[in-house]
């Protein structure tokens, strides 16, 4: 091989390996409908761009949302009319809808393009893992880190969705590596690249602010080390609270409200400011009194806000459990969940190495501090994320651990040592450990969100452990779509319970609606059911953000008995106007509105207990499940008495 050719070789393969990247984790996504989050991120960025407005959806980072709908605004996309209650309110989930699905416009070309916009940067954080490993422990190790990246389940499923996980990974870790770099070696350059990407990641997402506590341990360790730069580390500070404080504006159009003075007047934001002060106490009072001088752009502290109050108190499932709290064990299942075998051996192997090279090669302590601090970006990360995460009451989805990921990519290129050394035993273990994690990735393709490892029984048992973003985020309507054409049979009813914001019609589904989650403000309708084909997502299935999950209770039964002696007037309700009308004379329509819902809910409920036992007859990517039921068991299930429901749940587990 010549010299030139060996100059190439590495950027490459390297270069390869991030395009096999992005092309597994966009070109899966080809198969899948909105996920939840996703609707909202682009409209809400495309508002940015083209109405100068911050009104919706302030809360997940201005600077991702504005980079997933660049190519919408770019390609001048419609947006709905202004002139309505839900853009003075700044409803974006409705907006959104409206936004995808009432223009006229085909919503997944656009789409598709942002969730590209978001493969760059899952790009640009695999090349930082790159080089940074290559750095660290050379060409070999550097290709193990790639290696481990490219074929992540994790980086693959979020990689190619239009949303803020990845971009705040990306930037996370480069804020700690550009500041550590910009300590120890000094220079205008280096101070302004990292005061720069500090005040990007600042716009990327609200988890931003724990870079401060990285920030001031790296400066510590940095003057123990040092000692006699307390003055310069200070003035690096001063200019980095300055550069971001400037960037944070000028995402926000230099403007303090976030309502654009010339549009139609906005009555409030989706949360009024008064409701959010009074329920998230003291951080509350901290940002009115931001708020009302001015100190930052309204948007942006809204925002801050929103996510306070969202972050204190939010439903969640975990192992077959419920909780509105949390666990503190919630982020270490889900890493030991959804992380491959060969990645979890890969890290622990990594570990050893490192403690044992130590041991073995007798380093001083000086040399001993050296790679210490060399290694101190990465493992104040990894390490000031966890202490949060761990206590964090918001135990939604895996995704939330994506910015430590990295870290342990970047650590376990201290394999690539054996392969360098042609250590025959360590360089195939390490080999096997990457064929076996590329494996995984290409076995559970295109169903990167609903990847489990073996350990915990796979894909397949991932919707007993964990739901909603770490299983079903509402990808599945296309596959779904296609198992009812081919399935369902002549004059054989479909009812479906979704989470997430795709539109069955968008996919010409057939099916009934049954309980939605997707905050588009849908009348929720009386349906009568009998037998069929239901079809239930797992987030649905589990009852995570139901008013009625947890155990089915004697008193929820008698309330649910209670309100089944109305279904004939709930029926007559939703079919016969006359008969609405002469039911209102009796009752307001929110009471006869509450009570149906009740009842829905309850009957929802206790057909999703019955569900739980049943074997499906087809899973579709994982996270919908597919149930013939016959009309006995409809009836058993929704309005058999509670011996006949019992009866029939001991039934189905036992042939289970």
């Amino acid at each position: 091989m010549t010299p030139g050719a060996k100059r190439f070789l590495v950027p490459g393969l390297a270069a390869l390996l991030l395009a096999v990247h992005f092309l597994l984790a966009v070109g899966s996504k080809f198969h899948e409908s909105t996920t939840s989050d996703e609707i909202v991120h682009v409209t809400g960025g495309f508002t940015y761009w083209h109405l100068n407005d911050y009104r919706l959806h302030p809360e997940n980072g201005n600077l991702p949302q504005r980079w997933v709908a660049l190519p919408a605004w770019l390609a001048g996309s419609r947006f709905p009319g202004l002139d309505q209650e839900y853009w003075r309110k700044s409803d974006s989930w409705v907006m959104g809808h409206e936004f995808f699905y009432e223009t006229g416009e085909d919503h997944f070309p656009k789409l598709m393009a942002a969730r590209a916009m978001t493969g760059l940067f899952s790009v640009g954080l695999g090349l930082l893992v790159f080089l940074w490993s290559r750095r660290l422990f050379g060409t070999a190790g550097a290709f193990v880190s790639l290696g481990f990246f490219t074929f992540s389940p994790t980086l693959l499923a979020n990689g190619g969705l239009a949303t803020s996980d990845v971009c705040m990974g990306f930037f996370m870790l480069a804020s700690v590596g550009a500041y550590w770099r910009h300590l120890r070696n000094p220079g205008a350059g280096g101070l302004a690249l990292s005061s720069v990407v500090l005040g990007l990641a600042c716009v990327a997402k609200f988890s931003s602010p724990l870079l401060v506590p990285m920030f001031l341990l790296l400066g510590a360790a940095h003057l123990v080390s040092t000692r006699g730069q307390a003055v310069r580390v200070l003035r690096s500070a001063a200019c980095h609270v300055v550069v971001a404080y400037a960037i944070i504006w000028a995402f926000y159009g230099f403007r303090y409200s976030a309502f654009n003075p010339a549009l139609p007047p906005a009555e409030r934001f989706i949360c009024s400011w008064d409701v959010l002060y009074g329920r998230i106490g003291g951080i509350g009072r901290v940002i009115r009194i931001l708020a009302d001088h001015h100190v930052l752009p309204e948007g942006f502290l809204y925002g801050a806000a929103y996510v306070a109050d969202t972050s204190a108190l939010r439903g969640a499932f975990l192992n077959g459990e419920y909780s509105i709290f949390g666990w503190r064990t919630f982020f270490p299942w889900t890493f030991a969940l959804k992380s491959t075998i060969p990645f979890l051996l890969a890290s622990a192997l990594a570990l050893w190495v490192s403690v044992r090279s130590q041991i073995e090669t007798q380093a001083g302590p000086r040399r001993s501090l050296e790679r210490l601090l060399e290694l101190s970006p990465l493992l104040v990360l990894f390490g000031v994320y966890w202490a949060v995460s761990i206590r964090s009451h918001l135990n939604i989805g895996h995704r939330h651990l994506i910015p430590t990921y990295p870290v342990l990519f970047i650590l376990s290129g201290s394999l690539g040592g054996w392969i360098a050394r042609r250590t025959w035993a360590g360089g195939a273990l390490v080999l096997s450990l990457l064929a076996w994690h590329a494996g995984e990735a290409i076995r559970v393709y295109p169903h990167y969100l609903a990847y489990f490892n073996e350990l915990f029984g796979g894909p397949s048992k991932g919707y007993l452990h964990l739901v909603d973003s770490s299983l079903d985020w509402g990808q599945d309507l296309p596959g779904l779509s296609d198992w009812l054409h081919t399935n369902l049979r002549p004059g054989e009813d479909a009812y479906l319970s979704y989470f997430g914001t795709g539109e069955p019609r968008y996919y010409h589904m057939p099916v009934k609606r049954l309980a939605y989650m997707n905050a588009f403000l849908e009348d929720e309708p009386y349906i009568p059911l009998g037998p069929g084909v239901y079809c239930v997502g797992a987030s649905m299935l589990q009852q995570v953000y139901s008013s009625v999950r947890g155990p089915w209770t004697l008193e929820l039964e008698k309330e649910y008995q209670f309100l089944r002696t109305f279904e004939p007037t709930f029926r007559a309700y939703a079919e016969n106007a006359a008969e609405r009308d002469r039911l209102l004379t009796e009752l307001p329509q929110e009471k006869w509105t509450a009570s149906r819902d009740r009842f829905l809910h309850l009957r929802f409920a206790r057909l999703c207990y019955y569900l739980r036992v049943r074997k499906p007859d087809a899973v579709i990517g994982y996270s919908i499940f597919v149930y013939r039921l016959s009309a006995e068991e409809v009836r058993a299930a929704t309005a058999g008495s509670l011996k006949d429901w019992s009866a029939l749940i001991e039934r189905s587990g036992d042939s289970g």
